[in-house]
């Protein structure tokens, strides 16, 4: 059984190996050609490569060249900015010095003129105080009233005398004012009214006594004393201020339409004179519109009453 069994196999080996031997040869055909298509992917390769780096090595190359010229550019910009600065700063340093020390001058000069102002408006103060006791030296006395219960043919009584001159009553008066005391120079007003009633400062003294009354917070007899200079007195250096300050009393006195009135009277009145700012910024802040100046005609005397 052995033996037929080697038989055969002998008889089938040239045939496996005729099939056998094919294979490989195909297989080594196949081998060779996929050696030959790596030999050229790798020869592919190393050219694409080869290309690559070059391109690389160009990029680098330009690279440095722009960083060389941006140095060369950063520093000629350096170099312009320094000259720039060192032509335009030292200048412009002094241009800044001198605009400080002009404003300091302008400053200066400020301080200078308003301090000269203040000199002049007491010195004008002092002149006009000067002018009224000139004015009052030069008046004569008034001549003091009939004695109650004397008829013609009676004897009269004894003139009341005064005890000071009225300037020097008005200049003490002036002067208790000033320092505070207040009832003293309200005293010495009203007796400057009851010796000297009718001289040039007659309107200033009832002015000063309703100025008072304002200042103390009594505000009706303020209106009251201002409402005196306005009826008694024709219109004079006073009258102006005494619509102002009646209004501010009425004002005090919550009566804001008769406070506009004053104000509205002062505007038309004495346009030009400096309280009509004043009264025009008092009605604004009523919430009222300052009326224009009153044709020119003969100023009448105020005759409203408080």
């Amino acid at each position: 059984m052995y033996r037929r069994l080697g038989v055969l196999i002998l008889l089938a080996m040239p045939g496996l190996t005729f099939a056998a031997s094919k294979e490989i040869q195909e297989l080594q055909r196949d081998v060779a050609l996929l050696q030959d298509q790596v030999k050229q992917l790798q020869q592919s390769q190393d050219k694409q490569l080869a290309a690559i780096t070059a391109l690389v090595q160009q990029a680098i190359d330009s690279a440095g060249r722009a960083g060389t010229q941006a140095a060369v550019i950063q520093s000629n910009v350096q170099q312009n900015l320094q000259d720039m600065q060192s032509k335009v700063v030292p200048p412009v340093v002094g241009l800044g010095s001198r605009i400080d020390s002009m404003g300091n001058d302008f400053r200066t000069l400020q301080q200078a003129v308003s301090d000269l102002t203040n000199s002049l408006q007491k010195v004008q103060a002092q002149l006009t105080d000067l002018t009224n006791m000139v004015k009052v030296l030069q008046a004569p006395p008034a001549p003091p009233p009939a004695a109650p219960g004397v008829g013609p043919g009676q004897g009269a009584a004894a003139p009341e005398v005064p005890p000071v001159s009225a300037s020097d009553l008005f200049a003490n008066a002036r002067r208790d004012q000033t320092s505070g005391k207040l009832d003293l120079a309200l005293q010495e007003y009203s007796d400057y009214l009851r010796y000297f009633g009718n001289t040039d400062l007659a309107p200033s003294a009832q002015y000063y006594i309703g100025s008072i009354h304002l200042s103390q917070g009594d505000y009706p007899t303020a209106v009251k004393d201002f409402d005196t200079v306005l009826e008694k007195y024709s219109d004079n250096d006073r009258t102006p201020l005494a619509l102002y300050y009646k209004g501010q009393s009425l004002a005090k006195m919550s009566r804001r339409t008769d406070a506009a009135a004053e104000y509205k009277e002062l505007i038309q009145r004495f346009p030009n004179h400096s309280l009509a700012t004043q009264a025009c910024t008092q009605l604004k802040d009523m919430g009222l519109r300052c009326p224009g100046a009153a044709p020119a005609h003969p100023a009448a005397k105020s005759k409203k009453k408080s």
